[in-house]
């Protein structure tokens, strides 16, 4: 008898133990208590490190496990119809900001080590082979031939993009991916140009883009742009919180879109909207340049016409690409025997650069803000150093080192110009 009053006692106890529910509990909390369970709740959904944080301010609890801390921080977070909006200067918005800029400069030491990488395989690569072939002869010579170490590193390329993926270290991850991207599109190339140096596929690729042959320009630049960009798609798939795909795989995907043969039979009819005037000396790429500007502007305003959130990323690299374009398009040098057309793409680059920077202030997108601004001032300087020499030469000693002095206040008068903007985006 007592056995069964003793099991129904527990029955009962775990009925009301399974009866509370988490809402009861916030009724207990303090205001204070509140607000730090909120902003645990925001910094986990925003994918930041909210542990510093609970250490910081747990003394203000009484013992709770972390199971009810992230479900009574949950339910605060579902409950509260407010949009949060951290105080300035505050624990979360500081905390919040530095986990933003660490981020970007562990992105920057990936791409520092992504380059100093490919500097060192075409600083060494021919010696390493050379080595490697004479050193390990005839038992190493097959399998380290041109050829076979082609797709060799092709597989290697592979392996990296897939393997890559599961690294936790954002920045070795980032390396090492990048690494296989790299190896995915020389050694594709390598074998499509059937040129198994860096030199001479290279060389292959600047002839082929321009040249007549349409299967040629497909083999070498749109197969191995192809192939890149379905690997992006993978790396997106896998880890779709590394951002930096999104911008990359508009590259890839344009070099596609701008490499395919019919575009070189329309070029004669799109360049001219950009430059109208006949000249004779202009070199074939800048009316091939200008014609994928024209193809990436109708892309970019299709985008842009959808409206769609999802599309930020392909419009911010578009735009990115573009001003790029507009500053190579823009330079004295491509119009040296007739200056019409640039004193027309002076107007067209003017007009696109302040579109850009309305645009992006219109939208609040940070990345395109600073895009914009940095086209803007580079745009400037290439301009500051260009009209001069309508009417003189900075290569004289003296001239030169005026104009330096003279770039010394234009630069201080852009940073205080970025200053002012950057306050009204963020105080505004």
């Amino acid at each position: 008898m007592k056995k069964i009053v003793f099991f129904l006692f527990l029955f009962c106890t775990s009925l009301f133990a399974k009866e509370i529910h988490p809402a009861e509990q916030i009724v207990s909390l303090n205001d204070n208590q509140k607000k730090i369970l909120y902003e645990f709740a925001v910094l986990q959904k925003s994918g930041s490190n909210a542990n510093a944080y609970w250490q910081k301010h747990k003394n203000q609890f009484s013992v709770i496990n972390d199971t009810l801390r992230n479900q009574l921080a949950n339910e605060i977070y579902i409950n509260s119809h407010v949009v949060y909006s951290p105080v300035k200067n505050s624990a979360v918005q500081l905390w919040m900001q530095t986990q933003s800029l660490t981020n970007w400069m562990l992105y920057l030491a990936a791409f520092v080590a992504i380059c100093a990488i490919i500097g060192l395989l075409r600083n060494y690569w021919n010696l390493l082979i050379d080595i490697l072939i004479k050193q390990f002869a005839p038992i190493f010579r097959l399998l380290f031939s041109a050829i076979l170490l082609t797709y060799e590193l092709l597989l290697a390329g592979i392996a990296c993009v897939v393997l890559g993926c599961y690294i936790e270290e954002m920045t070795l991850r980032t390396v090492v991916i990048h690494t296989g991207l790299f190896l995915l599109w020389s050694q594709s190339t390598a074998i499509f140009t059937q040129k198994y140096l860096v030199k001479k596929y290279v060389f292959e690729i600047r002839n082929n883009f321009w040249g007549s042959n349409k299967w040629e320009t497909v083999k070498t630049i749109c197969l191995p742009a192809i192939i890149v960009t379905i690997a992006l798609l993978y790396v997106l798939y896998k880890i779709p919180g590394d951002v930096l795909y999104n911008y990359e795989i508009v590259v890839s995907s344009m070099a596609v879109v701008c490499a395919l043969p019919f575009w070189r039979v329309l070029e004669k009819y799109i360049s001219p909207i950009l430059i109208p005037f006949e000249d004779t000396w202009v070199e074939r790429s800048i009316y091939s340049l200008a014609a994928c500007v024209i193809v990436a502007l109708v892309i970019l305003g299709f985008f842009i016409a959808q409206h769609n959130p999802l599309f930020s990323y392909v419009i911010t690299a578009l735009a990115s690409m573009l001003i790029i374009s507009f500053l190579i398009l823009s330079l004295k040098h491509n119009f040296k025997d007739n200056y019409k057309n640039y004193y027309y793409l002076q107007i067209i680059t003017i007009l696109f650069l302040s579109a850009t920077l309305f645009y992006s202030f219109y939208i609040h997108s940070g990345e395109m803000i600073w895009a914009s601004l940095v086209g803007t001032s580079i745009y400037i300087i290439i301009k500051y150093w260009e009209i001069p020499t309508f009417f003189m030469s900075w290569k004289r000693s003296r001239r030169s080192a005026w104009g330096f002095l003279g770039m010394a206040v234009l630069l201080w008068l852009l940073a205080k110009g970025i200053l002012y903007v950057s306050k009204i985006v963020y105080i505004g």
